[in-house]
């Protein structure tokens, strides 16, 4: 086991290189530099490459107006790549750079953290030998004016917001970005994968149908890592929300020990199984009956939702049974004067008053947001070789801020299953953290569950659930078992000469 967590010294030749030194601070369109590295994954040795750089984006007249950057990770030790899968990474936001899942989860390099994902000082990174860098390529991609992309012209808001910032702005300009990388990169024939974080997941789930149908360009698996959708706001007149959280409410109650004595005592596993079955089968229909309930069923609700998510039972009342998830985050730990986090409901903060119906600060954010910046910042430098006066973005905000975000017109589960209906080889995997109070993993069960309401697709669909948050990676048990479950359906999904077809 020692051996296995033993990671040789990296050995870093840099083939080529750029720094911008100009004065107004503009990055390159189009560079790359390239180091090579020697690494441990799972006890075994893996050599690979390193690129860093930026691709343009070019508009219809064939002029370059923006740059995207990216980072390319290649085993370098193997004859032919020509069944070497190829992993596109994306985190969401909108407007967060793709740090969290290249610092976080699948790359050679991980954020210093404690064995419950808590970071710690001093800031740093360490290596990955969970990293799936061992059976995949991966390319971590920043959107518009993230990481050190940037729109290289001059335009007006509106007009950046037409080319970029909507659920299908973004869609349409990526996947033509990644058909370019493709083909300068000579990985047409590879298998091809997208993994996507929160928003990200609304992103690939678009692009594995707009690369289908625009780029022909073929998928073997999309990964949806703690997936966001958008369109479960618009469901049902606001009362799907509280039945899909719901399973999520019962399963942080038990984590901050808040349950009755009797589910308490049940394991997370049987916890989850009993409250997705009051979610749907008693909770469900009692909302669609709204004011023409019974007072006594409303009454035998309340007692049973206060059993299954430690809330007062008068606060479930005075809410007509529904309760929030920002209600949940101030009023679980409130008579211990703590609230919980939004992305990580293992987090507690401290508010400034107790009363209220939603957190004063993500506490979580905030404990990430000091650890992971620094350490990708001296990561960029120290090991990729890369230089630029321009500012590494980890969020997009004020003059760089992609808001408005345009939602518009967004069919994207229609979209999806167009695509794996269409795509035979096409499957998904879907990972979500247990404590997750942002995109919930009764959400994304639910979101799957509604992509083909014919239920004939639904064996292309794998759910894996881990006991942390969000960035459920961030939990060493969980950065294992994560990877391993990333690996296992890379290989799974590679298809080995199998005709497509049903």
């Amino acid at each position: 086991m020692k051996n296995i967590l033993t990671i040789l010294i990296v050995v870093v030749t840099s083939v080529s290189y750029s720094q911008d030194n100009s004065n107004n601070r503009k990055i390159s369109a189009d560079t790359k530099v390239i180091t090579n590295h020697t690494t441990t994954i799972l006890g075994k040795k893996v050599n690979y490459s390193a690129q860093a750089g930026t691709q343009p984006i070019w508009d219809s007249k064939g002029e370059v107006i923006a740059t995207l950057h990216y980072t390319y990770y290649k085993r370098t030790d193997i004859n032919d790549n020509t069944n070497r899968p190829l992993v596109f990474s994306f985190n969401g936001g909108p407007g967060s750079a793709s740090i969290w899942m290249h610092m976080g989860y699948t790359g050679p390099y991980s954020l210093i953290v404690d064995d419950e994902g808590y970071p710690i000082q001093p800031y740093g990174y360490k290596t990955n030998p969970y990293s799936v860098l061992d059976v995949a390529d991966i390319v971590f991609v920043n959107p518009i004016n993230i990481g050190y992309s940037r729109i290289l012209t001059e335009m007006s808001k509106k007009e950046a917001s037409d080319k970029f910032f909507g659920v299908n702005q973004d869609i349409k300009y990526l996947a033509e970005w990644i058909s370019t990388f493709v083909s300068r990169s000579e990985r047409w024939k590879s298998p091809k994968y997208l993994v996507g974080e929160s928003y990200g997941g609304v992103r690939v789930m678009g692009l594995a149908h707009e690369l289908q149908q625009n780029q022909w360009l073929y998928l073997n698996g999309v990964v949806l890592v703690s997936p966001a959708d958008y369109e479960l706001r618009y469901e049902s007149g606001g009362i799907i929300l509280p039945v899909v959280d719901f399973p999520y409410f019962t399963a942080t109650a038990w984590y901050h020990n808040k349950l009755n004595e009797s589910l308490q005592s049940s394991s997370l596993d049987d916890i989850i199984e009993t409250s997705e079955d009051f979610a749907y089968n008693e909770l469900l229909p009692a909302l669609a009956k709204g004011g023409y309930l019974s007072e006594i069923k409303k009454t035998e609700l309340a007692n049973k939702i206060s059993d299954l998510t430690g809330i007062d039972y008068n606060e479930i009342l005075d809410n007509n049974l529904k309760i929030s998830t920002g209600l949940f985050w101030k009023e679980l730990l409130r008579d211990e004067g703590f609230t919980i986090g939004r992305l990580d409901s293992r987090y507690k903060g401290i508010d400034s008053k107790d009363g209220g119906s939603y957190p004063e600060y993500p506490q979580e954010l905030s404990s990430w947001d000091h650890a992971f910046t620094p350490s990708m910042n001296a990561y960029i430098k120290e090991k990729l070789n890369f230089y630029t006066d321009i500012k590494y973005n980890t969020w997009a905000r004020d003059e760089l801020s992609v808001r408005p975000w345009d939602s518009d017109n967004v069919n994207i589960r229609r979209r999806f299953r167009e695509a794996i209906a269409e795509n035979p080889f096409l499957n998904v995997l879907v990972q979500s953290g247990y404590y997750d109070g942002a995109t919930t993993f009764s959400a994304a069960k639910y979101t799957i569950q509604q992509v083909d309401p014919s239920g004939k697709l639904k064996d292309r669909f794998t759910f894996k659930g881990y006991e942390s948050g969000h960035m459920m990676y961030l939990r060493r048990e969980d950065l294992q078992k994560s990877n391993q479950d990333l690996r296992e359906f890379i290989i799974n999904t590679i298809t080995n000469n199998k005709s497509a077809k049903y």
